[in-house]
């Protein structure tokens, strides 16, 4: 009988909840410091990196352990959120979303990037900064269309 692959992401943190991180992962330097941020977050006991690509190509049905998660955060590089998105086309609503761009991390070529700026997008999961609301907060309405060069 053909094995099914299934994914091992997800899982309780060493803080006790069950807490998801899908990161956008794109080719600028913002995206690839959404994927090392999940990476590092999950080194260190947050939560547990998910694949954002398995989510988007997840068959109907196939993503219900996502729903008991105790959180589940979204890293995205640029306003564009396609990390985002995708999650809330699949049927999930973040408990915590960042953009790495308002974070004042300034897109650039994928390896421009500094560990001060990997440290600055895991302090801002770690504060709960993805958790603010207001106007000038890191939750802003996602844009329409393509990525249109920002990722």
């Amino acid at each position: 009988m053909k094995e099914v692959p299934s994914c091992s992401c997800g899982g309780a943190s060493d803080t006790g909840q069950n807490r998801i991180i899908f990161a956008c992962g794109g080719i600028a330097n913002v995206g690839q410091l959404s994927n090392l941020a999940a990476i590092q977050l999950t080194d260190e006991g947050y939560g547990s990196a998910a694949c954002l690509a398995l989510l988007a190509a997840a068959p109907e049905g196939s993503t219900g352990s996502i729903g008991e998660a105790d959180e589940v955060l979204v890293i995205d590089g640029c306003p564009v959120r396609c990390a985002e998105k995708i999650a809330v086309a699949r049927g999930i609503t973040p408990d915590q979303h960042l953009a790495v761009t308002a974070l004042e991390i300034r897109r650039g070529g994928a390896l421009e990037f500094s560990d001060a700026d990997l440290e600055t997008v895991v302090s801002a999961v770690w504060e709960g900064k993805g958790r603010t609301v207001d106007e000038d907060s890191l939750l802003r309405p996602p844009r329409e269309g393509g990525c249109g060069g920002c990722c």
